[in-house]
């Protein structure tokens, strides 16, 4: 079986060390409409299928892993989808240091690394410090949308976002345009863990507006 030759495609690929403010989204994408982060994007398989399924919305994915930022970015290029970036970086500090206030309408975290041992969870992405700057760069009644595998840290994350119940309400978890009937999220990942018969659990906020908070 041949190795699929792997693509970069420019207009696709946002070079991290080529950042050096809060990131405009009208220059990036040259249209100012609603803005999606997925964080953790793995090989694409969300953002292409929601990108296609919604062409008014511009996407943004974050992913660390080398190997499948640059699967992604193939694959997006190869799709001709103009309606996503992707940037390979740390995500937590990206949030903090590159994107403004008040300018993202969701957030999309699919299962992402639960880093299981005791030591590594100040590893975890779903910590009161990330869920600020989240909620920082919200619109009013921005949303975030999250799904895990691994019961022990749906409870972490439950715990963490209750300090937050002044800015977020909790809301229904919407289901992506890719997942299928017996699906939350359509990712690789899920379709991995439903074959392996794991539970799939998930949370969903949305932002308060300032009279309610």
């Amino acid at each position: 079986m041949a190795v699929r030759k792997l693509k970069d495609y420019e207009n696709i690929a946002l070079i991290f060390e080529n950042l050096k403010d809060v990131l405009n989204f009208s220059d990036v994408f040259g249209r100012k409409n609603a803005v999606h982060i997925e964080i953790g994007s793995g090989k694409g398989t969300f953002l292409v299928s929601q990108a296609i399924a919604c062409p008014e919305v511009d996407f943004i994915g974050i992913e660390w892993a080398r190997k499948y930022y640059r699967y992604a970015v193939d694959r997006i290029g190869r799709k001709g989808l103009n309606n996503v970036r992707l940037i390979r970086t740390e995500a937590a500090s990206f949030i903090e240091k590159n994107i403004a206030d008040e300018c993202v309408d969701c957030f999309h975290i699919y299962f992402p690394d639960p880093w299981p041992k005791r030591s590594h969870h100040k590893r975890r992405f779903i910590c009161g410090k990330n869920i600020a700057q989240m909620i920082r760069c919200l619109k009013t009644a921005g949303r975030i949308n999250i799904a895990t595998d691994h019961k022990e840290y749906y409870e972490w994350m439950r715990n963490e976002f209750k300090p937050f119940e002044d800015k977020l309400q909790e809301a229904d978890f919407i289901k992506p345009a890719g997942a299928r009937e017996n699906e939350l999220v359509g990712t690789n990942y899920e379709r991995k863990y439903i074959k392996e018969n794991r539970n799939i659990f998930t949370l969903a906020f949305l932002k308060r507006t300032a009279q309610n908070i």
